[in-house]
């Protein structure tokens, strides 16, 4: 069970939300409080992971995630306007399950899990300047972090 919950995409897209459904349904005396228009954003954020993992795959190999790094940058696609448009998609789809189910406890996640993205972020992009070098950080330097034209 250990095992599990260290990858990212099962916390994120199953043990999160089925976490705050239990919650939520325990607080709420067995009933929801739903805000469905939200839940496009859920699909966003897991369409948004799922695409952009594989085209990362396919356009500069490696593995799904970082354990096994790509062998080519991939400044194209999705990654020429963010350099984390995965871990962006986990923190979309975790907004979407905050606002559609009113969770302070999936507010909660989604805070402590975009701070863990950012400091997890911090230390992909040393490993991935090493591995790639001078057209990594030029890379670096023209497409930001997380928002498009913001950080």
């Amino acid at each position: 069970m250990v095992s599990l919950l260290r990858r990212t995409p099962l916390r994120t897209f199953v043990f999160y939300p089925l976490g705050t459904l239990f919650w939520e349904l325990f607080l709420n005396k067995g009933g929801l409080k739903l805000e469905l228009i939200y839940l496009p954003l859920m699909l966003w954020g897991f369409l948004q992971y799922r695409l952009c993992g594989s085209y990362r795959i396919k356009h500069g190999g490696g593995g799904p995630g970082l354990e096994t790094l790509p062998d080519r940058l991939v400044a194209t696609g999705p990654y020429a306007y963010t350099r984390n448009p995965m871990y962006l998609g986990h923190i979309i789809f975790l907004i979407g399950l905050t606002l559609t189910l009113k969770s302070y406890f999936a507010a909660l996640i989604t805070v402590a899990t975009a701070i863990w993205f950012h400091f997890r972020v911090l230390g992909d992009e040393v490993k991935l300047a090493e591995r790639l070098g001078e057209p990594y950080t030029d890379y670096t330097a023209r497409v930001k972090r997380w928002i498009p034209g913001l950080f």
